[in-house]
């Protein structure tokens, strides 16, 4: 649903009520603004004032990599956004800008090295396997959410961060109400407080009794003046959240869509060398967020699609809609492994190119490997309309995922 208040006649402000949707449903919203407004001012639930909305792929690109738009600048304004709350601390590296970006990322860098993350696959395929263990050994029906989809990536970012098993579960307890539009905002800020709390606590550990882990490279830094507690922190809260549950509802969403497609979980069971290309195309084609994400600021006047946007003016991007860019990819809007030509931006460009994907799509190559080799005959145990979604997500994903075999 939209309402259009008015700044000029070219470019209204159009209220961005934004709703939940079920399974991997396109949002109509964006998929209008694509088409027919692709530069627009918009307002979202929360925040105040409006918002430039930048939706075509060359535009979003170049929003997105170019200086003269800030992420730094966002800190203490309270933009229009989705979210009652930020998700970073304001030291994360999500909120700087060049070189202090730079800065920020170099000092986790190392542990996200394709050689780096290769040494977790073993260990990541040892728990999928115990965890489709005790799946089948309780027998169909059962709800991936909670035998692989929750908890291998906790498990995973847990153990590349140091986060000990005993400490899991209150780590997704505060995730879940971080990245979801439906707590309050007091809500969110107290569980962001307290990750913050144990952040401070588990470095300060690694400082008394260093250790092989990320939380333990974090407080080397710190102590070799690269960077700031504060900072640390803010970096380990933030990748230990996103991780989490991003991969952990986005894995989800592919297995839905396959799930939903015979055809194509067909062809990748007869097929398995494809995966590597099936799983570029999931990523491009699900919807993984409601809205956009973090903003914006111009820094100086500039022209984008032939649209003036004046300095300390908001600019939202969506990287969702650059990948349904029927400029750019054919047929956007269906699922196709053979699409050889596939840029897409799921991890985002630019400066903030996600530092987790070649995680993310380990995860995904082991979770979708694990479950088409072990269950042949696995579909769902519910009717489509039955699965529920999670309300409020910043993320979206499936709240339960039942499955039989």
């Amino acid at each position: 649903m939209t309402t259009t208040e008015s700044v000029s006649e070219e470019f209204p402000v159009r209220f961005w009520d934004v709703g939940d949707l079920r399974g991997l449903d396109f949002d109509p919203f964006m998929d209008r603004q694509l088409r027919e407004e692709p530069v627009s001012r918009v307002k979202l639930p929360n925040g105040e004032g409006h918002a430039w909305f930048v939706t075509r792929y060359e535009d979003v690109k170049f929003v997105t990599s170019d200086p003269r738009f800030s992420r730094q600048a966002v800190v203490g304004r309270p933009i229009t956004r989705l979210a009652p709350h930020f998700i970073p601390l304001d030291e994360a590296v999500g909120f700087a800008d060049p070189p202090e970006h730079t800065r920020l990322r170099k000092s986790v860098a190392r542990s996200f090295t394709t050689r780096s993350l290769e040494r977790l696959r073993p260990g990541a395929q040892r728990a999928a396997d115990a965890l489709l263990d005790q799946m089948e050994e309780q027998g169909p029906p059962a709800d991936l959410m909670k035998h692989l989809h929750g908890p291998l990536p906790l498990a995973v970012i847990s153990d590349l961060m140091g986060v000990p098993p005993v400490d899991r579960p209150q780590m997704a307890k505060w995730t879940n109400v971080l990245l979801s539009a439906a707590f309050t905002r007091q809500a969110s800020e107290e569980a962001k407080e307290a990750m913050a709390g144990y952040f401070t606590d588990l470095l300060a550990a690694r400082l008394d009794k260093p250790q092989d882990d990320l939380a333990g490279d974090l407080a080397e830094a710190t102590t070799q003046g690269d960077l700031s507690t504060e900072e640390a922190v803010a970096i380990a809260l933030l990748i230990q959240a996103s991780a989490a549950h991003a991969v952990r509802n986005n894995s989800a969403n592919m297995v839905y869509a396959l799930l939903t497609h015979p055809g194509h979980l067909a062809r990748l069971r007869a097929e398995p060398a494809l995966l590597p290309q099936a799983i570029e195309e999931l990523l491009r084609y699900i919807p993984h967020r409601n809205a956009v994400g973090i903003a914006r600021i111009a820094t100086e006047d500039v022209e984008v699609a032939g649209v003036l946007i004046r300095a300390g003016e908001v600019v939202h991007s969506s990287y969702l809609t650059a990948n349904r860019d029927p400029a750019v990819f054919d047929n956007p809007h269906e699922i196709d492994f053979d699409r050889a030509h596939n840029p897409h931006l799921s991890f985002g460009h630019g400066p903030h190119f996600c530092l987790g994907s070649m995680l993310a799509r380990l995860e995904s190559e082991i979770i979708l490997t694990s479950l088409i080799a072990r269950f042949p005959k696995l579909r769902l145990a519910e009717p489509v309309e039955d699965i529920r979604w999670q309300r409020g997500a910043l993320i979206r994903g499936p709240e339960n995922l039942p499955v039989t075999w």
